[in-house]
């Protein structure tokens, strides 16, 4: 995650509170989504950005997880994510943030 969305990120819970943020996730590997799901829950390991110590502990999805696609439109959800539901690895994917949001959270 770079340091540009980890700003954006605190700036929207400064401006909304943790309990009105949700992360939503694009990453394209399961590696790439739980480093990001780890940095708005517990802060950015590599210390180097916004996020650093930033404990937000912030619920955090991927576009991929189901209960995401349940509550898009789906032509639209089709028109702009469609082609990565079959190109990515969406099992792996979807476990990374289900650990993740098990580790930090307890059961999600």
């Amino acid at each position: 995650m770079d340091l540009h969305t980890q700003e954006a990120i605190l700036k929207a819970v400064a401006q909304h509170g943790k309990e009105n943020t949700i992360v939503l996730l694009g990453s394209p590997s399961p590696e790439s989504a739980e480093i990001a799901a780890e940095t708005v829950v517990h802060g950015d390991p590599t210390y180097a950005g916004p996020l650093a110590e930033a404990q937000l502990g912030l619920s955090v999805f991927h576009i991929l997880e189901d209960q995401v696609r349940d509550v898009i439109d789906p032509w639209l959800y089709e028109e702009q994510v469609g082609i990565m539901d079959t190109v990515l690895d969406k099992a792996g994917i979807v476990a990374a943030l289900q650990q993740v949001r098990t580790r930090c959270h307890g059961t999600r």
